[in-house]
């Protein structure tokens, strides 16, 4: 199949799939998502995005119809699948189905939607252009909820100002990205990056930056940092389950990081080699 789509055991081409009307996904973006890059078939950091599926699942109250183990058996028999096999995986858990009504039934089964589409990727290696805009999402950015129209409008700002990220920031506090986390090296060799809190989420390729750090003995600091501080760094680090790990070269027009290139090249190349090595 050259792409695929499921809802609750059904699937087909994603141009042939639909899903009711009344699933609260629908009406209220009531649901959490995952997404994962597959190469030669094999989905990377599988275990880490199903952990924080279920445990944002616990947060809110949804009862995922499948165990952690199901649910990741479902979705490699499904890359299977498809005729690429370099993929984006996305599966999302939405509340249930009922006719709309705010308050949830009791006891509602949830839906679970999955697509996968050829694509690979993304070069890690290309400086990236952002945008900086004041982040006024709501407070549960904690949980990779569906409710995703501030980052929607924040992507369509920055393609309009011909970048491919925007930064989000409260009262000048850096939080993350539209679509990703980002992280500062900062001029003593050390990386800061936003601390966990429900301000931002906690990525898997934020918590692989971390490790890799700690690997190289290079001191990491989780607390909250300024747009002052991340324009006056070092290097300035976009890192994403696309992207890995990525600099970003341009903050609104003005130019920002370059000055760690030896200590960006080893965190780069340290992490595409971990998905090299875990897709092989």
């Amino acid at each position: 199949m050259e792409n695929l789509g499921y809802y609750n055991g059904r699937y087909d081409l994603l141009e042939r799939m639909t899903v009711p009307m009344n699933d609260r996904a629908c009406y209220f973006g009531d649901g959490l998502f995952e997404v994962a890059y597959c190469r030669n078939y094999k989905i990377y950091s599988l275990d880490e995005h199903m952990d924080r599926l279920y445990d944002s699942a616990a947060l809110i109250g949804i009862d995922i119809p499948h165990t952690k183990e199901e649910l990741s058996d479902i979705i490699c028999e499904l890359v299977k699948k498809v005729d690429s096999h370099e993929q984006l995986v996305y599966w999302q858990v939405s509340r249930g189905t009922q006719l709309r009504n705010h308050a949830p039934a009791k006891d509602m089964k949830a839906n679970v939607w999955i697509t996968l589409r050829p694509m690979k990727l993304k070069d890690i290696y290309t400086p990236m252009s952002v945008i900086s805009l004041e982040d006024t999402r709501f407070l549960h950015c904690n949980m990779k909820t569906l409710n995703l129209l501030p980052t929607v409008l924040a992507s369509a700002r920055a393609a309009q100002a011909g970048a491919e990220e925007a930064i989000f920031h409260r009262s000048g506090r850096v939080t993350e990205c539209a679509h990703s986390n980002i992280s500062i090296i900062q001029s003593d060799g050390s990386v800061k990056t936003a601390p966990a809190d429900n301000m931002i989420l906690a990525g898997v390729a934020r918590a692989h930056l971390i490790k890799t750090c700690e690997k190289f003995g290079i001191p990491v600091y989780e607390e909250p940092y300024t747009m002052e501080e991340l324009m006056a760094a070092d290097e300035v680090i976009v890192t994403s389950s696309g992207t890995l790990c990525r600099p970003v070269s341009f903050v609104d027009g003005k130019a920002v990081g370059g000055k760690a290139p030896e200590l960006l090249r080893k965190l780069q190349d340290a992490l595409m080699q971990d998905f090299l090595d875990k897709t092989e």
